[in-house]
């Protein structure tokens, strides 16, 4: 069955044109764009006119592949930031008038599901799993063996973290902090609620963690294959988390592995990543390429 999953997040849409067979997702197209559609929600509280006009332009490309594909099975997933604006209507209507299909602001628990699937497809690991998926505006942490079992969503993301603490480019020593006090009580807060430390296998999801495991891994260019179940230490993270904050968003651009649109943030991502390893206890991480997208894939063909 072939399907197209779409995954818009604070920071970035996706699209997952699949064919789904015996449970497996067989990539047909993989396209992602920045689009930082939760640019500043936090202080305003609304998506704003040009993050939404950002989004429409992506989705209408989106919308001429899957119907040259003809390509009736669809589902767009919409997370962290249409949850939080005020003006998520908006958003909706645009996205209907463009895809022809409704967007599902999605629960967190929802998302924790979706992503579990996503990240255990494939994978030969121990379980019990941490997964945890660091987006734009929130983190979710899952864990589970052959399904999930316990799931919480915080309030820390890249974009969220970069215009709430990281202003100066480099960010400054009281900034930094500022940021790893905050991500820290939060990660604290999901170990509280999801037995993350006593995980056999913790796996990472999204751009952030896939960005810093191609640095870690010293790659030429973004090499998907190379990146997927990739094992990185604790070490090698808090290293690339220590580089990335002290670049210039002009150095991080001229990262051969950097997307452009995720310069600007990425380090206070890696922050994320290197303080969950940290406060987690664990030595390494999995990354994954496939994650809630995969999931939305897999929920279609249910």
């Amino acid at each position: 069955m072939r399907v197209a999953a779409i995954d818009c997040g604070t920071n970035s849409i996706r699209l997952l044109i699949a064919d789904v067979v015996d449970g497996r997702v067989i990539d047909v197209s993989r396209r992602m764009e920045i689009v930082r559609l939760g640019e500043g929600v936090d202080r305003t509280g609304r998506l704003s006119d040009a993050a939404l006009a950002r989004t429409r332009k992506a989705l209408i490309g989106y919308a001429a592949e899957i119907a040259e594909l003809g390509i009736t099975r669809v589902r767009m997933c919409a997370t962290s930031a249409s949850r939080d604006a005020s003006n998520a209507a908006d958003f909706r209507t645009m996205v209907r008038g463009v895809l022809g299909v409704d967007p599902e602001v999605i629960t967190g628990d929802e998302e924790a599901r979706l992503s579990f699937a996503g990240a255990v497809a494939g994978l030969s690991a121990e379980p019990p799993y941490l997964i945890f998926d660091i987006g734009g505006g929130s983190t979710e942490f899952v864990t589970g063996s052959a399904g999930v079992e316990h799931a919480i969503s915080v309030d820390i993301g890249c974009v969220r973290m970069t215009e709430r603490h990281l202003h100066d480019d480099p960010p400054t020593p009281a900034q930094i902090e500022a940021a790893t006090r905050d991500i820290t009580a939060a990660v604290d807060t999901a170990l509280s609620a999801v037995p993350g430390r006593s995980a056999k296998t913790v796996v990472g999801l999204a751009g952030t963690v896939t960005t810093v495991t191609a640095l870690a891994l010293e790659l030429d260019a973004y090499d998907a294959s190379r990146i997927h179940h990739a094992r990185v230490s604790r070490a090698a993270v808090a290293k690339v988390t220590a580089d990335l904050l002290a670049m210039t968003v002009a150095d991080r651009r001229a990262l051969p592995v950097m997307h452009p649109g995720r310069a600007d943030v990425i380090g206070g991502g890696a922050l994320i990543l290197s303080i969950i390893l940290e406060r987690s206890g664990h030595d390494f991480v999995i990354a994954s390429e496939h994650d809630i997208l995969d999931g939305i894939a897999l929920s279609i063909a249910a």
